[in-house]
C-alpha cells in the first residue's frame, strides 16, 4: 500500500521504553519532524507532574488526547511519540493515518530508568506495576509491529516484516483478506514452493512460473502473466523468488486491472537486501536494463532470512555486492554481520532512504552507486554469462577508483574479475542507462570526505576508461 509512504509514525510503550530517543534518530532517519507528545504537553501546560497534582489524571488524558489528535491531523508525515498511558484512552490510536509501532520494555528496566523522575505514575513501585500490567495489553491490541530498535521502527514505516520462520506464516502476513496469486520461478518453486502453498491456504488460488533470471523480466514474460492473472482488484500477487522475479511479478502487480497489491517474499541475498525493497519495479529491453518499469510499494515485503540457508555460494556471493554497497553508502561494515542482522541492517538502510526519497527524485539515486557500470555490462552480455551481482562489483570497483576511494572492500569481500564482453555495446548500454539526463551520463561518487553524491557530472574520456578496466 503506498500509504507506507505518508503515514505517521506514531511510538507506544511504557514509561523508559526509550520512545523520545528512539524517537528522535527515526525522525533523523526518515528525514520526518519529531512530536513528543509528553514534551509538547508540558511547552503548552507546564511540567506533567503539576498538571497531575492540581487537575488529577483524568484531566490530564484529555489534554494528552487533544495533542496526540493535533499530531496525528499534521498534513505531513510525522514520527510522534506518545505517553506511555495514552492506551488507555479508548481508540485513540486506532487512526487510518497512522503505524502504530510498540516498543516493549521490561518491567525491571522500567523500574530501574523511572523511579528517581518526577513522573507522576512513577512515584510507587506497586502502582507502577499495576499500571505495566494494564497496559502490557493494551500496547500488543494498538501495535502493527513491535521494535527494539530504530531500523526495526524504519521497517515497520516502510512495511517490511523481517521473521526467521515468517514463510510459515506466510498466510497471516500478507495484508488483505482477499485472493492471492504465487508468482515463483521454477527453481524456487522446487524448493520452497509447496511450503509457501500450504501457508497460504484458502486465500491461495493460482499460481504461476516465471522464466529463471533475467529472462523473467521481458516483455513476453510478463505479457504470458498478464494473460494468465485471474484475480480481481481485490487481489494480492505474491511474488516469491529472487530479484528478477520480485521486479517482474511487481511490475505487473502495477500495471494488471491499472495496479493491484503486491507482497514480494525474496528468496535470495540481493532480493533480500536490495530488488524487494522500496517499490521499484521493472522489466529489461535489448537496449538496456530496467527501462521500462513503474514505483508501485509493496502492501507488505516479508523476509525470512532462513531462506538463505539453502543459498549456494556463487548466489550469496551475487547478493553480497549489494550489502557491500549499502554498507559503503551507511558508512558500517554490516558484511561483517551474521545472517540476520546483515539482512536487517542493510533492508534498514535502504528503505530509510526510499521512504525520505519514495520516487527517486533526488537522494535514492545514490543507491545506483556502481550500476550504470553494471547494467552497462549486464546488457552487453545480453543478460547471458554476466550475472548482476558480478556486474554490481565490478561497477563499485569503478565508482570507487573514479572517486578515488580505497577499493579494498570491494576487493577481499567480492574478488571482482574482469568480464568478456563488447566494449562498444558495453559504452551504448552505458549511454542509454535510465539515469542520462540531457544526454549525459550522471554517476553516484564519494566525495573527499567519503559521502556519497549523486548526478554527478564525469567526462566521458574517463568513464569509457574505467568501463574497459571491468572488460577481460
Amino acid at each position: 500500500m503506498d500509504g507506507a509512504l505518508d503515514r505517521h509514525v506514531v511510538l507506544v510503550g511504557f514509561m523508559g521504553a526509550g520512545k523520545t530517543m528512539v524517537g528522535g534518530h527515526v525522525a533523523r532517519q526518515l528525514g520526518r519532524p519529531f512530536v513528543d507528545v509528553d514534551e509538547a504537553i508540558a511547552a503548552g501546560h507546564g511540567p506533567i507532574a503539576e498538571l497531575f497534582a492540581e487537575q488529577g489524571e483524568a484531566a490530564f488524558r484529555e489534554v494528552e488526547a487533544r495533542f496526540v489528535r493535533e499530531a496525528l491531523a499534521r498534513p505531513e508525515p510525522t514520527v510522534i511519540a506518545v505517553g506511555g498511558g495514552a492506551v488507555e484512552t479508548p481508540g485513540l490510536l486506532h487512526d487510518d493515518r497512522a503505524t502504530v509501532v510498540h516498543l516493549p520494555v521490561d518491567v525491571e528496566a522500567a523500574w530501574q530508568r523511572a523511579q528517581s523522575s518526577d513522573r507522576p505514575l512513577a512515584q510507587d513501585e506497586a502502582e507502577f506495576r499495576r499500571r505495566f500490567e494494564l497496559r502490557a495489553p493494551l500496547y500488543v491490541a494498538v501495535a502493527d509491529a513491535t521494535a527494539r530498535d530504530a531500523d526495526d521502527v524504519v521497517l515497520a514505516a516502510a512495511g517490511v516484516h523481517v521473521e526467521r520462520g515468517a514463510l510459515q506464516r506466510l498466510g497471516g502476513l500478507v495484508p488483505g483478506d482477499g485472493k492471492t496469486a504465487l508468482v515463483s520461478d521454477p527453481q524456487v518453486a522446487g524448493i520452497h514452493g509447496m511450503d509457501a502453498q500450504l501457508a497460504l491456504g484458502s486465500r491461495l488460488t493460482e499460481t504461476h512460473e516465471l522464466l529463471p533470471g533475467e529472462e523473467a523480466k521481458s516483455l513476453a514474460a510478463v505479457d504470458r502473466l498478464w494473460q494468465e492473472l485471474r484475480l480481481d482488484r481485490t487481489g494480492t500477487i505474491v511474488a516469491f523468488g529472487g530479484g528478477c522475479t520480485t521486479d517482474a511479478a511487481g511490475f505487473v502487480a502495477a500495471t494488471y486491472l491499472r495496479g493491484i497489491a503486491w507482497t514480494p517474499v525474496p528468496t535470495s541475498l540481493v532480493a533480500q537486501v536490495d530488488a524487494a525493497i522500496g517499490g521499484k519495479t521493472a522489466i529489461d529491453l535489448p537496449q538496456g536494463k530496467n527501462l521500462v518499469g513503474a514505483f508501485h510499494w509493496p502492501a507488505r515485503t516479508i523476509v525470512d532470512p532462513a531462506l538463505l540457508e539453502t543459498l549456494p555460494e556463487p548466489q550469496r556471493l551475487e547478493g553480497m555486492a549489494e550489502v557491500v554497497k549499502a554498507g559503503l553508502l551507511a558508512g558500517e561494515p554490516f558484511w561483517v554481520l551474521p545472517d540476520d542482522e546483515l539482512v536487517r541492517r542493510s533492508i534498514a538502510y535502504k528503505a530509510a532512504v526510499c521512504l525520505r526519497d519514495p520516487y527517486e527524485q533526488g537522494e535514492r539515486a545514490v543507491l545506483n552507486l556502481g550500476h550504470t557500470f553494471a547494467h552497462a555490462l549486464e546488457a552487453a552480455a545480453g543478460y547471458e554469462g554476466v550475472t548482476h551481482g558480478r556486474a554490481v562489483a565490478l561497477g563499485l570497483l569503478a565508482a570507487l577508483r573514479l572517486s578515488g576511494q580505497d577499493t579494498g572492500v570491494v576487493e577481499d569481500v567480492l574478488k571482482p574479475e574482469p568480464v568478456r564482453v563488447d566494449r562498444e555495446r558495453a559504452w551504448q548500454a552505458m549511454q542509454r542507462d535510465k539515469k542520462t539526463r540531457e544526454g549525459e551520463i550522471r554517476l553516484v561518487f564519494f566525495n573527499l570526505d567519503g559521502r556519497p553524491e549523486w548526478d554527478v557530472r564525469v567526462s566521458e574520456r574517463d568513464m569509457r576508461r574505467e568501463l574497459d578496466r571491468l572488460i577481460a
